[in-house]
């Protein structure tokens, strides 16, 4: 059973080597053992291709020891380091190898040739000293490869963060608007049964229908399509027309290429609620609202606005904190350059614009 287990090792361990065995590296041995033979060539007595064929040999059990040493598990040294001595033994002990198969293992006859003891030093040595610095360069290149991995994995995992975050902070503040605007809408309703209207029961039941239909969008807190936010804002409107008919007038077009696009659950809802809240209501005539939204095809510039003809920009904290709710979500789904002002209208009222870059169909 050990036997066998040890044979699986060294089979698999072998496979693993001969996959490292890439056609660069082995055409860097083959290129610089032809280099070499090249070189020596005019020094030694062997025909061309006999000294080609020894070169070639050191060169190709130097890569394979390489390889097989950056592969072996070891905790004595570094691995750059083991696989360093390891080419450095190599070197002169696969030359030694070549000599002994040309003199078919006779150590006599290969030591006490001069000749063969040179050819030996000449190419041990040019093998121990091309090879080390080709090993050395090469871990110099792996190490930068690791190291730019490595990178790219930090910069896929901060994406993968930096996305967890803004989710977190989308779901913070959807968070913050749902008691904002439930609290705002219920305090309509309870002006109207205060006041014994006979509009506060179909209010109350169009409040009933909106909310059964706002709720789970309001718990997701994720981007949904704006055809989805537009049939809020048209149940809302509906809802805030139940309770002034005769003071509030609707407009709603968008371009039908905006339609499909994810959008920030109540972002534009929160902007028609400021419109009625503090343009419509506090004014005697009442006014209009109008929602619109264009789309330039060549740039695809998307813009979204909630025009209203009410009494106009005035300072309210709570308006100031709901439009920074609104941009910080829409920049969140959007990005940067997603923008959200506050205009005056003309001839009277407000206008809040959101302009952003749409993401290509």
């Amino acid at each position: 059973m050990a036997h066998t287990a040890k044979s699986t090792v060294d089979t698999s361990l072998a496979s693993r080597v001969l996959r490292e065995l890439n056609h660069g590296s082995v055409g860097w041995a083959i290129g610089l053992a032809l280099t070499v033979a090249l070189v020596l060539n005019p020094f030694f007595g062997v025909p061309f291709a006999v000294l080609l064929g020894r070169t070639l040999f050191v060169a190709l059990v130097l890569v394979l020891v390489f390889h097989g040493v950056g592969l072996w598990r070891q905790t004595l040294m570094p691995r750059w380091l083991a696989q360093s001595i390891a080419v450095a033994l190599a070197a002169p002990v696969a030359t030694a190898l070549v000599y002994l198969v040309a003199t078919s293992g006779n150590v006599a006859s290969f030591v006490g040739n001069p000749y063969r003891v040179t050819g030996f030093l000449w190419i041990a040595g040019c093998a121990l000293g091309i090879g080390l610095i080709v090993a050395l360069g090469a871990l110099v290149r792996e190490r930068d490869a690791q190291a730019r991995s490595q990178a790219l994995q930090f910069e896929i995992e901060r994406g993968r963060l930096e996305r967890q975050a803004l989710d977190a902070r989308l779901a913070v503040l959807t968070a913050q608007i749902e008691p904002h605007f439930l609290f705002n809408t219920l305090a309509n309703v309870q002006a109207l049964v205060d006041s014994g209207s006979p509009r506060a029961a179909p209010v109350l039941k169009s409040l009933i229908n909106y909310l059964r239909a706002a709720m789970p969008r309001l718990q997701e807190g994720q981007p949904s399509a704006l055809h989805d936010e537009l049939e809020l804002v048209r149940a809302y409107l509906d809802l805030m027309h139940l309770r002034m008919p005769d003071r509030l007038d609707v407009r709603i077009g968008v371009d039908p290429a905006l339609l499909g696009l994810r959008f920030p659950p109540m972002a534009l809802l929160t902007l028609v609620e400021n419109a009625v809240r503090h343009g419509i209501d506090p004014s005697e005539q009442g006014g209009r609202i109008e929602v619109g939204g264009t789309l330039d095809a060549a740039t695809r510039r998307a813009r979204l606005w909630v025009a209203d003809t009410g009494v106009g920009l005035r300072s309210d904290p709570s308006a100031g904190t709901g439009l920074d709710n609104a941009r910080e979500r829409l920049r969140g789904v959007f990005g940067a350059d997603a923008k959200l002002d506050l205009l005056p209208n003309t001839p009277r009222g407000a206008r809040a614009e959101l302009s952003f870059t749409a993401p290509a169909a």
